[in-house]
């Protein structure tokens, strides 16, 4: 594969970025439903590829459509370098809190996330375990797709692509990516739904309105009046030495071969206590140890480097950047035919784990939540439709003046929540640790956990909401 094979697809990628764009800023309707430019861009993607403008007998290149197999093979490697990228952002840039602040403020909201993303385990193995596995014959790890593609999002789902590989499982890739497709595109949905209804019937503290969204947010570019106050980041670096950018796309790298070596170490461990047909770290992907690197060297910069090195606008972008292209290439080479032949199955895992995060949020947020139940609860459960920004966007509509600690809570809530769930540990070792012991095991220690969880909040916070 040459090396401008690989740069021109990537050059393509971002026309199919710019076409979104367009595409939104001029439909009203995409607008309204908030659907992000990389979705839009990866649906072109996936009309003029093989999958769809092939089928019908269009064949610019090898393999139908209008995107030679090369570069279709470059955007399907994409997502999995790209989620590391990702992960090793988080906490780069950011001020680390005292574990009692963090819990202090988004104490509810974290235990109601881990409520929600362990329930979706729960709920989806039991799902195939009843219905999926006896009756459709799918791999039994087809119950930790919920979890992984709703509350992990494009990104976990499309950077589990290896893993899926890796135990025999290769349609999860099509049908976890397909799932995250559907939680986004619902998720914010169902979230301005839910607030009109909170609004009407009383539930929400502050009384708000998707109605008074500016148009510059509808049409999600800055108004030019407010263009200057709103830089990208700081420069803290000299140019003429080295820029700013490479030296936080430098740290990112560092980040991400600290976790690396974390991984390999773990599994020359594992082979050192090999117990047969128990492989969990083999098959454990890079991203979330990507996670536990960015910790360790913005730990190490906070304590060693007097000099602000780091800004978190510049890192947010370089995240953000990776982020559309991954969710761009995923969706452009999403398998239609393996959904299409487990479309019944992917019709009950997306119904089954939207009427699980509907419910959760309607009965127990309120039970869990000491204050602002409504506004906390929405971003949680827009987060567990398949996006953090959908859960920012809606804690928004909810609260757009920030009277509540929502969003401040749902911040410092990522820092206890995505190094387990949503793409951190627990979500990369559920598929092997399915493989390994099997759906039962599984069910037990994922319900174990979330009524934990459950328990802890209503018993915990739901006893403050009392008093």
């Amino acid at each position: 594969m040459s090396p401008e094979l690989i740069g021109f697809s990537f050059i393509i990628l971002g026309a199919l970025l710019i076409i979104g764009k367009w595409l939104r800023v001029s439909l009203p309707f995409l607008q309204k439903f908030f659907v992000p430019s990389s979705i839009l861009a990866g649906l072109i993607g996936l009309i003029l590829g093989p999958e769809i403008l092939g089928r019908f007998g269009v064949e610019l290149f090898d393999t139908g459509g209008l995107f030679p197999e090369a570069m279709q093979n470059v955007w399907v490697e994409l997502p999995g370098l790209l989620i590391s990228v990702i992960f090793a952002s988080f906490f780069i840039g950011k001020k680390i809190p005292h574990i009692k602040k963090i819990w202090k403020i988004s104490g509810p909201q974290i235990t109601f996330a881990h409520f929600i993303s362990w329930g979706q385990y729960v709920v989806g193995i039991s799902l195939a375990i009843l219905v999926l596995t006896p009756l459709f014959d799918l791999d039994p790890a087809v119950g930790a797709l919920l979890e992984i593609s709703f509350v992990g999002g494009h990104g976990t789902a499309a950077g589990l692509s290896g893993t899926f590989s890796s135990v025999g499982f290769e349609e999860g890739r099509d049908l976890a990516v397909g799932l995250a497709t559907v939680g986004v595109l619902t998720g914010v949905l169902l979230g301005m739904a839910l607030i009109n209804w909170g609004a009407r019937k009383g539930k929400t503290e502050i009384l708000s309105s998707p109605n008074d969204i500016s148009e510059e947010q509808l049409l999600g570019i800055i108004a030019k009046e407010d263009q200057d106050d709103a830089p990208v980041g700081q420069k803290t670096t000299r140019s003429e030495f080295i820029e700013t950018l490479t030296v936080h796309f430098a740290y990112i790298g560092v980040a991400i071969a600290i976790g690396f070596l974390i991984l390999e170490g773990l599994i020359l461990l594992e082979e050192a206590l090999w117990i047969e047909q128990i492989e969990l770290f083999t098959h454990l992907p890079l991203f979330p140890l990507a996670m536990v690197g960015a910790i360790l060297v913005q730990l190490f910069m906070t304590k060693f480097v007097k000099h602000s090195i780091l800004d978190s606008g510049i890192v947010n972008r370089i995240q953000g950047f990776a982020l559309d292209l991954l969710i761009a290439s995923a969706i452009a080479t999403l398998s239609l035919g393996v959904i299409g032949e487990y479309w019944l199955p992917f019709l009950l895992m997306s119904v089954t784990a939207i009427t699980w995060n509907v419910l959760a949020f309607i009965f127990i947020a309120p039970r869990i939540m000491p204050d602002y139940w409504f506004e906390r609860g929405i971003g949680d459960l827009g987060q567990a439709m398949g996006m953090s920004a959908a859960g920012v966007l809606l804690i928004n509509l909810a609260d757009p003046n920030e009277e509540s600690p929502a969003k401040e809570g749902f911040s410092y809530k990522q820092l206890l929540l995505d190094l387990i769930v949503g793409g951190g540990i627990a979500t990369a070792a559920s598929t092997p640790f399915i493989v390994a012991f099997g759906p039962v095991p599984a069910l037990i220690l994922a319900a174990v956990v979330m009524t934990g969880w459950l328990l802890l909040g209503i018993f915990h916070f739901g006893k403050k909401q009392e008093g």
